[in-house]
């Protein structure tokens, strides 16, 4: 693991709550944030997991506490968001890392399947986003900084073309990134609160790799990566800590792909070293091919 570019104290005073930083991605975000001196909230559905992430993070020094919560709920999103503040008098950031996802081909996902991702992913995003609202504007109750606070949605970038197998967390991650960019107008304007996301590629020893066939990934699907190798947790971590952080001060509205620049590639269909030859070949044909132009009689 890469050493941080950031100062440690970067995050200093903040309290960031974050969906799905039990694990994966999720908690390697919390992990980093901690790090950089903000104390840490975890709402999750999985008692066990939210247990060994805040014992985790505890072991590093940082400040944690955990709630259960399923996000397509409510009152359970109220209910984690106000427990949050009442227990550390603040609320600066709001990461929504839950979200579900397998692979099925449209015509074996059922609309029930096709909602749920929808309900975790999208709808989920906005619930927490808008309980949360009181307390991350400026001028909010005991809000210490003159400024408003950030939300930061984890995106991903299958929607930005098509996927196989995907449709339905196409379809969610699509309202994800709508919602950030409606919100960073409405309440960038309003309110001071900077709302941005994330777009992360494929990234290893994560539960979403595990889900998604890892090793077609890191074998065949490799050889069409720009930077040919998988992200890393700790790459997405980097990418919060910059946009939470003053760095990232005049960043709204923006959804950022880290992924190697993945989703600009496609299969190769020639290799490298064909495509000069070829290209001359072709070349040549065209000089030397009739131009269709009527022969001058003079």
């Amino acid at each position: 693991m890469m050493e941080s570019p950031f100062k440690e104290d970067v995050l200093k005073g903040k309290v960031a709550l974050l969906t799905g930083g039990g694990s994966g991605i999720g908690f390697e975000i919390a992990t980093q944030f901690g790090k950089h001196g903000a104390s840490i909230a975890i709402m999750g559905r999985r008692r066990q997991a939210l247990d060994a992430a805040v014992s985790s993070l505890a072991s590093l020094g940082t400040p944690a506490i955990g709630f259960e919560g399923d996000v397509r709920k409510l009152e359970d999103a109220r209910r984690v968001v106000e427990s949050t503040f009442q227990h550390y008098g603040q609320i600066d950031i709001l990461v929504n890392a839950a979200a579900g996802n397998f692979l099925a081909s449209a015509e074996d996902l059922s609309p029930n399947g096709f909602r749920t991702v929808m309900d975790i992913d999208s709808v989920g995003t906005f619930t927490m986003c808008h309980e949360a609202l009181k307390y991350l504007k400026k001028g909010g109750p005991e809000r210490k900084q003159s400024s408003g606070g950030l939300i930061l949605n984890i995106s991903a970038t299958l929607h930005y073309t098509a996927s196989w197998y995907q449709i339905h967390v196409s379809a969610a991650k699509a309202a994800v990134d709508a919602t950030t960019r409606n919100l960073a107008l409405e309440w960038g304007t309003d309110y001071d609160i900077r709302v941005n996301g994330i777009a992360p590629g494929p990234i290893g020893d994560t539960p979403g790799m595990s889900k998604l066939a890892p090793e077609e990934i890191t074998s065949k699907a490799k050889d069409y990566m720009p930077l040919y190798k998988l992200g890393e947790k700790w790459d997405i971590a980097m990418a919060a800590v910059y946009l939470a952080s003053d760095a990232g001060k005049y960043v709204n509205g923006s959804t950022l792909p880290v992924d190697g620049g993945l989703w600009l590639s496609r299969p190769r269909h020639l290799p490298k070293d064909a495509v000069k030859e070829l290209s001359r070949v072709v070349e040549k044909k065209s000089r030397s091919a009739p131009t269709g132009l009527p022969k001058s009689k003079l």
